[in-house]
């Protein structure tokens, strides 16, 4: 066990490795969100297990939750915890509760748990509560002067995710921009996160693209497989898959405001592999071709047509099926394991039952 002394060392070493350098919360270009809206998956303790195995370090969960936080301890994974919508309120108007959140939740686990980052909210604005996405800069800016009071800002990196309801248009990529209602709440956002060295996050899912549009939208462009592609004539930078292309549309957005430096990182993508009467596009070898070729994508370390030089990063969405999600059919199976543990589909992965997985 070790002592007092000891752990004022270790925790010393640790903040050394941080002194003089920006917090960066993602290592390499593949990282996973593990959602837990389900009462039917693995324990934390065997999720260790499972993305070890994988070889997966860059983890997103959507709250501080304890049991996942100690579960993490001395595992070298690195975790970006969210701070749930439904706090965003709070922590905007109230910040000795912002600095309690961040000792109770950050601090208290820093250095043993790897917490490279925590999430303001998820898809905050865009999501048709004009008050919340009010709330949401001000409840970054607290959480984010908590990290400093307890001087763990260097450790650790403040950023929101936004989904493609935040633009007006991303057709061709050239051409989007911030819907109008959202650029008066993104712009002092971005204006903050480009001060502390936070990336713009993105929820990018072709697959809910396709899903609304399949008449117009080759799968073949969705699924990262041969097709004629999309010219876009402004730019004349050809897209042979949307993924790169709602990249460089988020790209256009943040130069058209003014932020043409700030990255881009991808904080969830991914296809379901059922769904309902409604879905055709949800199957289990559209799943497995998008999530395959994704990683041989993220794998070529390289860029989009529009930043070649900013090598994409993706958190794919998500470790498991989640039988309580709510919504559409296919809200329940983007998991690439079962809930048992299996994989739901073979891209190079083994479950926590090899030998049942593999059969």
């Amino acid at each position: 066990m070790e002592t007092p002394v000891a752990m004022k060392i270790l925790r010393f070493m640790f903040l050394l490795l941080f002194i003089g350098r920006d917090a960066f919360a993602f290592t390499g270009t593949y990282g996973i969100n593990y959602g837990r809206i389900a009462n039917n998956i693995p324990s934390p303790d065997e999720v260790v297990t499972l993305l070890k195995a994988a070889k997966i370090k860059n983890v997103r969960i959507y709250d501080a939750d304890h049991a996942v936080l100690n579960a993490f301890r001395g595992t070298g994974l690195e975790l970006v915890i969210g701070l749930p919508n439904e706090y965003v309120r709070e922590m905007s108007s109230n910040p000795d509760h912002a600095l309690r959140w961040v000792q109770d939740n950050v601090q208290s686990f820093l250095p043993e748990t790897r917490i490279v980052g925590i999430a303001i909210g998820n898809e905050v604005l865009g999501g048709g509560d004009y008050d919340l996405g009010v709330s949401l800069l001000p409840a970054v800016k607290n959480i984010h002067n908590a990290t400093k009071v307890l001087k763990i800002y260097n450790q650790v990196q403040i950023s929101t995710a936004h989904s493609q309801a935040v633009f007006a248009n991303s057709y061709p990529p050239s051409s989007c921009t911030f819907r109008e209602g959202i650029a008066q709440l993104m712009k002092p956002l971005l204006e903050f996160f480009s001060e502390i060295g936070s990336p713009f996050c993105l929820n990018a899912y072709p697959f809910l693209a396709y899903t609304y549009d399949p008449e117009k939208i080759d799968l073949n462009y969705t699924l990262f497989l041969p097709n004629d592609g999309i010219q876009d004539n402004k730019t004349g930078l050809h897209y042979d898959n949307m993924l790169d292309a709602q990249i460089d549309a988020a790209y256009a957005a943040l130069q058209d405001a003014g932020f043409k430096k700030m990255e881009v990182i991808v904080t969830e993508t991914g296809w379901a592999s059922h769904g309902d009467q409604n879905e055709p596009a949800a199957t289990s070898r559209n799943a497995r071709t998008y999530h395959y070729n994704l990683r041989k994508r993220l794998a070529l370390r390289k860029g989009t047509p529009l930043r070649p030089k900013s090598v994409m990063k993706a958190y794919v969405f998500a470790l498991f099926n989640e039988n309580l999600k709510p919504g559409a059919g296919s809200e329940k199976h983007y998991g690439l394991f079962r809930a048992d543990g299996n994989i739901s589909y073979d891209i190079g992965f083994h479950g926590l039952k090899s030998s049942s997985s593999s059969s």
